[in-house]
Formats: structure tokens, sequence, C-alpha cells
């Protein structure tokens, strides 16, 4: 599987989903169990990767603005999400963690943000498949965010940081 085709799954699954984070892990099930093991492997190994390259402080600092205040749990589902959201989202997002205040259209903090389920989606197909957990990637357990680290306690800095986050959801 290639990286054109782990987003279209991750695409067409959400849009299925008209959004809503529950039924989109429930679909991406249904839509990895069609495939091989090892498809669903080479599935798990692209959204790890993403999974790896959003674990960032200036993502985390979005996400506590977007969420009102996040903790490691709540961003590590934060960032379930935002690969759930796309290619377009996801690389903008990376690129500049401010845009996500025009890149998402709408959010609810309530009811958005959170894609834990999505992110256990290939672990949940593969057993499905296989009768056996999913097993190790192989891939590097990132220590701590890359970037400067950003006290997100600090109103000031938050608001200089993400001035359009902060107008959007401070």
């Amino acid at each position: 599987m290639d990286e054109t085709e782990f987003w279209e799954i991750v695409d067409s699954t959400r849009e299925a989903a008209d959004g809503d984070p529950e039924e989109h892990a429930d679909l991406l099930v249904e839509r990895l169990a069609q495939l091989d093991p090892d498809s669903v492997l080479d599935f798990a190994r692209h959204f790890e990767t993403r999974f790896a390259r959003a674990f960032r402080w200036d993502l985390w600092g979005a996400a506590d603005i977007m969420l009102g205040g996040a903790d490691e749990e709540s961003f590590d589902y934060f960032r379930c999400w935002l690969i759930a959201q796309g290619r377009h989202v996801f690389e903008g997002a990376l690129a500049a963690p401010d845009d996500l205040a025009d890149l998402v259209a709408d959010f609810d903090p309530d009811t958005d943000g959170d894609a834990e389920d999505v992110g256990y989606a290939a672990d949940e197909a593969y057993e499905q498949l296989t009768g056996v957990r999913l097993p190790d990637l192989g891939l590097p357990e990132p220590g701590s965010p890359e970037g400067e680290r950003i006290n997100m306690d600090d109103e000031h800095v938050m608001a200089d940081r993400y001035p359009h986050l902060w107008q959007r959801f401070a």
C-alpha cells in the first residue's frame, strides 16, 4: 500500500461516515478487513508514521487551544483526529498549525478533536483477519515532542503564537 492508497482509504471512510469519528472508525475497520493482512500492516505503518510526525509541541499548542486544554492523552486522540481529517488538513497543520483555524471549517470541541477509535482501526481489522494481535511494526517510539516546548498556560504566548486559533477558539 502506498501513501496515496492510505489517504484514499482515510478519506473515503470519513466521507461515508459524514465526519463522525466513531462511525469513521467502524467504517475504517470494515474497509481494512477487506484487505489482506499485509496491507493492513502497511496501513498501520502509514498511520503510525503520521501519528509520530504529529508529535510536536506546536501541534500540541494548537490542540490545547482548539480543545480548551489538552493533556497527553487528549493530544494523542487529537493526532488520530488530525490524521482522520485527511491529507490536506494533516499536511496543512504540520506546515502551519495556526492554519487549522481555516483548514477545519466546523469544529466543536465537545464532539471533534478526538478520534481515539480511528487510531485502533488497523489493530481491530488485523485481529479480525488473523485472529491474533497486530505485531510490533518496528517503528521507533518518539521520546518527547519535536520542537520547542510551549508554555500553554501563558495566554499571551498562545495568542501571539496562534493568532487565528486564539481568535476563533479562545
